[in-house]
């Protein structure tokens, strides 16, 4: 097992150019080696330079201690019944289609929705890391409701980070309340110590100047000043909403999360889509 790495291979910028360099299941299976072993091949077990592919699944067998390895393990295409091309292309358009691709648009080349359903929310759960960093830096954080389909109940929350004028990473969750234990737990998870956390005077807020943070609270007085005392985080919650409803139709609270998720590693990976594949 283990975490794949980024692949030195160039990444096709066009999708002839993806459906050329992923023509074959070999080629996939070649690009997971490279992704794997960027460096050459060392076996987890004994560290030897040499293996061979067994012809019937995508595995490497070291030559000294025979120890088997699978390119696909520790990732969500193991053991998968899907081709790797279908993973593959997947993978791709979510990469590179910019306002992300719905599993209605994405069954034109399987045989069936469920199928497709299925294979983006597998690859939606692998775009959160467990490692991944908390955002850093001067931060505003802000809250909005509305964003599932039939329900103005729901609550998302957001930070992003300030850039000059411009967004830098973003962090959004699905919150059960507006209470502080929901507010500081999604801000202790998501937004590094020491950071500059701009809020408004809601009293959730309140406990993060005990927390380690530096905590500007502004007074927002109408609802509709929260735009432009936090113009980024409110720039998020509309593309956000305008994504959701276009691409999918509106989600179900249930799945929500998910979907924040993929908007999230979208955003974040906006500049690079070689990261995102």
């Amino acid at each position: 097992g283990g975490s794949l790495v980024v692949s030195r291979l160039p990444f096709p910028r066009t999708l002839s150019a993806f459906q050329s360099r992923f023509a074959t299941e070999e080629a996939c299976v070649h690009y997971l080696f490279e992704s794997r072993w960027a460096d050459g091949y060392a076996c987890p077990r004994c560290g030897h330079d040499e293996a061979y592919e067994l012809e019937s699944r995508p595995i490497f067998k070291c030559r000294k201690c025979s120890y088997q390895v699978s390119v696909t393990a520790g990732t969500v295409l193991h053991r998968t019944r899907l081709s790797l091309r279908d993973w593959f292309s997947a993978a791709y358009l979510v990469a590179t289609h910019t306002p992300g691709i719905s599993a209605v648009q994405l069954q034109l080349g399987l045989r069936r929705y469920e199928i497709a359903w299925g294979l983006l929310q597998k690859l939606r759960r692998a775009m959160v890391r467990p490692e991944r960093d908390r955002i850093s830096g001067e931060v505003e954080v802000d809250e909005t409701y509305g964003a599932v389909r039939d329900s103005t109940k729901t609550i998302v929350v957001g930070a992003v980070e300030i850039r000059g004028q411009g967004s830098g990473r973003v962090r959004l969750s699905v919150v059960e309340d507006l209470s502080a234990a929901s507010l500081v737990g999604f801000l202790e998870q998501s937004v590094a110590p020491c950071s500059v956390v701009h809020t408004d005077s809601w009293g959730g807020y309140r406990p993060l100047a005990n927390k380690g943070y530096d905590h500007r609270r502004e007074t927002q007085g109408h609802a509709k000043n929260a735009v432009k005392l936090f113009p980024r985080v409110h720039r998020v919650f509309s593309n956000l909403k305008t994504w959701l409803a276009g691409t999918h139709h509106g989600v179900g609270e249930q799945h929500l999360q998910h979907y924040l998720n993929e908007y999230v590693f979208r955003f974040n990976r906006r500049r690079a889509p070689m990261a995102a594949f």
